[in-house]
């Protein structure tokens, strides 16, 4: 039986320039067996008292919830005056800061309903722009609120640095093979509410869609699906409006024997609108609109395989498969584009297409033998028959495409490029590699025949070993934009001490971004932590103590910054 009584958890103690001294006391109680919470109680010389609450609850097998609330009030405040500016605002945005109240409410919840009916919930509300930059850490910081969401109800957060937070009602409803979900989504911009701005930000109040999956019709040999929707899209200022979309689509697959597949489809779109321009919600200045479209898809398509018998000790086959593709998609042209409305660029600007897509995928299958013994009541052993482990240790992908319109198109207006014509779009590189349990590799890169070079490359690889040395390295590259480096890396010294260190690079910048090294001691209750981080505007050192099941505690010394 779970305890009821409060309880003192382990203390942070630390210091850093923008918040001074610092004390960081959680306080926990375990108010029945169903629910729980910790108050929290983090003292910073130089801006205040943040205190905090965290409430979590279980209501049934399938429905519970947290809430979180944090509250500051801030002695400093960033009010454009240079020293407010330099010391307490951020290089990333040109607002102000000028409240001193600051707070950040953040609930999800999922509840099991009638009817195989599923219900959440999340809601995030946040003071101002930069209060998730200065609380991106601690124990009610962003990234342990944003990874015990994704840990415990498998949605996260918008990003730290976005202004715009979604708050959403879901009810949702799933058959065999059809989908029913429901929601209305409201955005809330923090800068345009604080600075009492114009408020055009685009709200879904309510979104639902009706979806059917692939599926045979009836008894016949042709497939069909369904996307469709309704919304009423809300803005305190701007154009409102009504939506309503609904495409189906239907499949007609033809294979030749064991040769190739052919598989023609065809989709139906019609979009209507209702939209009210005015403040009020009449509908006398109400005006309508509706569209339809069509669109085609040709899949063409065959699989190559040769089987290579091994007979070795893990491995006994491999399966190599080559799959060539050929895919044509067409979307006629719309010549009253420009009149709808554009609440959302995918569905109401709906553009022209006439486009060959060909790839080919090479995919590498073993197949291993699994060996299982047992001993007879003689205890003799014996060998069963052996089971067979199925593994894609391999696949390669090559992709391009050619744009009929582009090639056709005479106005360099039109043009992507607006300077040369290049109906062939950059070659598409996929290689994913993973040949054993210690090693993995990812790698994409796309190449412009016209400019003969990289756009863009990445690659990661992870390597590991039995005692648990591990070692991760990313490269990240768009050209004329961007160029990284990141690298991870854990040595274990003994079956009880090591050593980890990371290091980050933006090359294009010529800038280090975060460089750490540290030490990890393990003993069977408990393990004690010694670490050095330098980033980009701070430095960081970090002494833990983590007691196994309990929590930690420690003393942290932030630096000055460079």
């Amino acid at each position: 039986m779970l305890s009821t009584k409060p309880a003192l958890q382990l203390v942070t103690i630390g210091y850093s320039e923008r918040k001074g001294a610092e004390y960081d006391q959680p306080f926990y109680w375990a108010i029945n067996e169903s629910s729980d919470a910790t108050f929290y109680l983090h003292s910073m010389k130089r801006r205040g008292e943040n205190l905090g609450l965290e409430y979590r609850y279980v209501l049934d097998e399938s429905s519970k919830g947290t809430l979180m609330f944090d509250f500051l009030n801030d002695k400093e405040v960033d009010d454009g005056t240079p020293d407010s500016t330099e010391n307490w605002g951020y290089e990333d945005d040109d607002v102000l800061r000028p409240n001193s109240n600051r707070y950040w409410f953040r609930m999800k919840h999922d509840q099991s309903m009638p009817f195989d009916i599923s219900l959440k919930l999340d809601i995030d509300i946040v003071s101002d722009q930069d209060y998730l930059h200065e609380f991106k850490g601690g124990y009610t910081g962003f990234d342990k609120t944003d990874k015990y969401f994704n840990e415990t109800f498998d949605r996260d957060l918008d990003e730290y640095d976005d202004p715009v937070r979604l708050n959403r009602l879901n009810l949702s409803r799933s058959w065999s093979s059809y989908s029913l979900n429901a929601e209305a989504r409201w955005y809330d911009d923090v800068i345009t509410r604080r600075q009492g701005d114009t408020d055009t930000t685009l709200q879904k109040l309510p979104f639902i869609e009706f979806n059917a999956s692939k599926q045979r019709l009836l008894n016949t040999s042709s497939y069909f699906d369904l996307d469709s929707e309704y919304t009423y899209f809300f803005r305190k200022d701007g154009t409102k409006g009504h939506r309503v979309d609904v495409h189906p689509r239907l499949y007609l697959p033809i294979r030749y024997k064991n040769y190739f597949t052919f598989e023609p489809s065809f989709g139906v779109r019609e979009t209507a609108w209702r939209i009210n321009e005015d403040e009020d919600t009449s509908t006398e200045n109400d005006w309508k609109l509706h569209r339809e479209l069509y669109d085609i898809a040709l899949d063409l398509s065959t699989e190559l395989f040769h089987i290579y018998h091994i007979n070795g000790k893990d491995i006994d086959k491999i399966r190599h498969s080559i799959r060539p593709q050929i895919v044509y998609d067409y979307i006629p042209d719309d010549p009253d584009l420009s009149l709808y409305p554009n609440f959302e660029e995918e569905i109401d600007r709906v553009k022209k297409k006439n486009l060959v897509t060909y790839s080919i995928i090479n995919t590498f299958t073993s197949k291993s033998k699994k060996h299982t013994v047992e001993r007879d009541k003689y205890q003799k052993i014996k060998y069963n028959e052996p089971n067979y482990i199925y593994r894609e240790f391999c696949r390669f992908k090559l992709e391009q495409s050619y744009d009929i319109n582009e090639a056709k198109e005479g106005n360099p207006e039109n043009w992507a490029n607006k300077e040369e014509k290049r109906p062939f779009s950059p070659i598409y590189g996929e290689l994913e590699l993973a040949p054993g349990n210690y090693f993995s590799m990812q790698a994409d890169a796309k190449w412009c025949l016209y400019e003969k070079n990289f756009l863009s490359h990445n690659v990661a690889a992870n390597i590991s070993d039995k005692r648990g040395d591990k070692i991760f390295v990313e490269h990240r590259y768009i050209k004329n934009s961007s160029k990284s480096i990141y690298t991870d890396f854990l040595l274990k010294i003994s079956d009880r001490l090591s050593t980890y260190s990371s290091y980050e690079r933006n090359i294009y910048d010529r800038k280090t971004m975060k460089s750490s090294f540290g030490f990890l001691y393990n003993a069977q209750c408990w393990s004690i932590e010694l670490g050095y981080t330098h980033e980009e505007d701070d430095r960081k050192y970090t002494f833990m103590i983590h007691l196994h099941g309990l929590g930690g505690f420690g003393s942290s010394i932030e630096g000055y910054h460079m």
